[in-house]
């Protein structure tokens, strides 16, 4: 019964080569590089390839080369407006990887804004890890600070609001 177990289980050196090496946050696996970034409610998953796998399909989107997928749709669909491009086109500017990486994205929680600062921070993270000479370009810019600010929570006998205090009887 023992021999069975030892022959049915990979050898640990096939099962670590499939899990990425943990690095602050980011992972770097064979075809891509892992990070995650957060603002308030929302969290963004970040995937950035070097180069593409055959066939590769986000969702239902067919993933080329050069393209920003998120949750499945083009990032011009997801987040539309010139607004929103110049942010979320700052960190590969900064890095000069403009159209030269494929990042496919999974965006969950918060607001519209929110989501757009979670997947900047995903998205700078991965760069500042694939190439260490870029870290200090990002972090002067401060893309790779994490905004702290999150909704205070409701207090208990403040009326239903988190700074409200209950109003006082006159007598």
């Amino acid at each position: 019964m023992a021999e069975e177990l030892k022959t049915t289980r990979q050898p640990a050196t096939e099962a670590a080569s499939n899990v990425g090496q943990a690095v602050g946050g980011t992972r770097k696996y064979k075809d891509f590089m892992f990070a995650v970034g957060r603002r308030r409610a929302a969290v963004a998953r970040v995937r950035i390839y070097s180069k593409i796998p055959d066939a590769l399909k986000f969702e239902e989107y067919v993933v080329k080369k050069g393209d920003l997928v998120i949750n499945g749709r083009n990032i011009t669909e997801y987040f539309g407006g010139e607004v929103s491009k110049s942010i979320y086109e700052e960190p590969l500017k900064t890095a000069n990887s403009l159209n030269k990486l494929t990042i496919t994205a999974k965006v969950a929680g918060g607001g519209n804004r929110s989501q757009l600062g979670a997947f900047v921070l995903g998205v700078s993270r991965a760069l500042a890890e694939m190439n260490e000479e870029v870290k200090p370009a990002l972090r002067k810019k401060g893309l790779l600070t994490r905004d702290p600010r999150v909704r205070e929570r409701r207090k208990v006998g403040t009326g239903g609001k988190a700074r409200r205090t209950k109003q006082s009887p006159k007598r």
